[in-house]
């Protein structure tokens, strides 16, 4: 009879099967996981750079309105002096 230590037996083959099975599913998780975060960042690049040609449109668009509440204050005082100028000749 043997009294030495025992390093592996038999019945344990499954639990290193089991383990082996455990870490692929993680290193596969983890890949998984990189993907969908590269792809979500290619998102967010790509909605950041439509922003930014939003924010460029709404500027000009903001400009162009300004310009036309000049025009309109222009012509305004305009119809404004010929209405004086109809009055007068009346």
């Amino acid at each position: 009879m043997s009294n030495g230590v025992v390093l592996a037996s038999g019945s344990g083959g499954t639990s290193g099967g089991l383990i082996a099975v455990v870490i692929i599913a993680i290193i596969f998780t983890a890949i998984a996981v990189s993907i969908v975060s590269f792809f979500q960042l290619q998102k967010h690049r790509a909605d950041a750079v439509a922003f930014a040609s939003y924010r460029k449109l709404a500027e000009e668009a903001v400009e162009k309105q300004d310009q036309l509440l000049t025009e309109l204050r222009s012509l305004d005082l305009k119809v404004g002096e010929i209405e004086r100028m109809l009055r007068s000749v009346e």
